[in-house]
């Protein structure tokens, strides 16, 4: 043996690849490896995750009336978010106790009231061969109705589960709202260094469509809630108070909470009588064709323009998959996601041409 020390081994090793060729399809398949184990671990975790989408959507909302209350009381951001949070929980408590018994009197009967219209309903059906005799079990007709909107996650299936997701929810809303940019400074550091600038343009501007598009839809709610609330009651028609409370708050889910709650109107209208019930009707075709061709385009200038159809399907897919929780954050997840594909293809292509509302500012100036 000699004593001289041995030369390093010449040539790859087993490990390397020094095929370039070899290298690039590696890489490919380990891109492609890494979207099933993330699709993977999404499905696995969509109840966090949804939930951390829902305290996202509350933080947008929060720092909307932060900002907003900003523009005439220059105090620091952590006084103002509490001033908000304390109007906000105000507004709710003074409502429930101001009207809490006779919404509780007309919850009690709301329940009865469309039990019995929906049975009177499917009798004439039965009647006019529509339905097949015998085939007017609620429950049954229920449940296939259900089963096309989807599962509820098992964390709000319960009471206890509902009020733990509720206060997950809301922590993680005010923890958000506290500090919004350390956060996105957070997911900035998660991209490559030469992108972070575009990556953190690309969030201001999603956290800007996103609060637009829930002020405005706030304000829809607002503005069908106390409307079908006096228009109903001006009409004769029982529970007007209650489904003036449940139009507002199916508003924030767009064509399928306007389908619902038309639904119980003309129900609860049509157990009063006949002129009742065609005064809900046109109540009802009235405040949705002001709030189709007023309230929405409105909202949709100042956010993004979403048709129609494209988010009606986009939320009976997701209510499919996630359930009633996702169903109501379809209508914003969906904004999002539009503004993040606009925005990329804005900067992929210099040339593209500005949009509508650009040229329009530009003919102005």
């Amino acid at each position: 043996m000699s004593d001289k020390p041995a030369l390093p081994p010449q040539g790859p090793g087993p490990v390397e690849m020094a095929d370039p060729a070899l290298r690039f399809e590696v890489k490919r398949a380990l891109v492609w490896l890494s979207l099933i184990v993330g699709f993977a671990l999404v499905v696995l975790l969509i109840q966090p995750i949804m939930l951390i989408l829902a305290g996202l959507v509350l933080a947008s909302m929060l720092d909307g009336g932060v900002r907003l209350l900003g523009r005439v009381l220059p105090i620091g951001r952590g006084w103002r978010l509490l001033l908000v949070t304390l109007a906000v929980t105000i507004f709710i408590t003074g409502t429930t106790i101001l009207a809490g018994v006779e919404i509780a009197a007309q919850a009690s009967e709301l329940s009865a009231v469309v039990q019995e219209q929906a049975v009177r309903f499917f009798n004439w059906l039965s009647g006019t061969g529509l339905l097949p005799a015998g085939k007017t079990d609620l429950s049954g007709l229920a449940q296939q109705a259900m089963g096309s909107i989807g599962r509820l996650t098992s964390w709000v299936g319960t009471a206890a589960g509902a009020i733990g997701s509720a206060v997950m929810i809301l922590a993680i809303g005010l923890f958000v709202a506290m500090e919004p940019r350390a956060y996105g400074q957070g997911l900035e550091w998660l991209v490559p260094r030469e992108s972070r600038v575009e990556f953190s343009h690309t969030l201001d501007h999603m956290a800007l469509v996103l609060r637009r598009l829930l002020a405005g839809r706030l304000f829809g709610m607002l503005f069908e809630g106390v409307l079908i609330w006096i228009v109903l009651s001006i009409g004769g028609v029982p529970m007007a108070l209650l489904l003036g409370i449940i139009t507002g708050i199916l508003a924030f889910i767009p064509n399928i909470g306007a389908f619902v709650s038309g639904v119980l109107m003309v129900a609860v209208g049509f157990s009063a009588g006949m002129d009742t019930g065609l005064w809900a009707i046109a109540t009802y075709f009235i405040v949705q064709t002001f709030d189709g061709y007023v309230v929405i385009p409105l909202v949709a200038r100042k956010t993004v323009d979403m048709p129609p159809a494209l988010t009606l399907g986009w939320q009976v897919l997701v209510g499919s998959v996630l359930g009633l929780l996702g169903l109501m954050l379809a209508d914003p997840l969906l904004a999002m996601i539009k503004t993040a594909l606009e925005r990329s293809a804005e900067t992929g292509n210099p040339d593209a041409p500005p949009k509508p509302a650009r040229r329009r500012r530009a003919a102005k100036g």
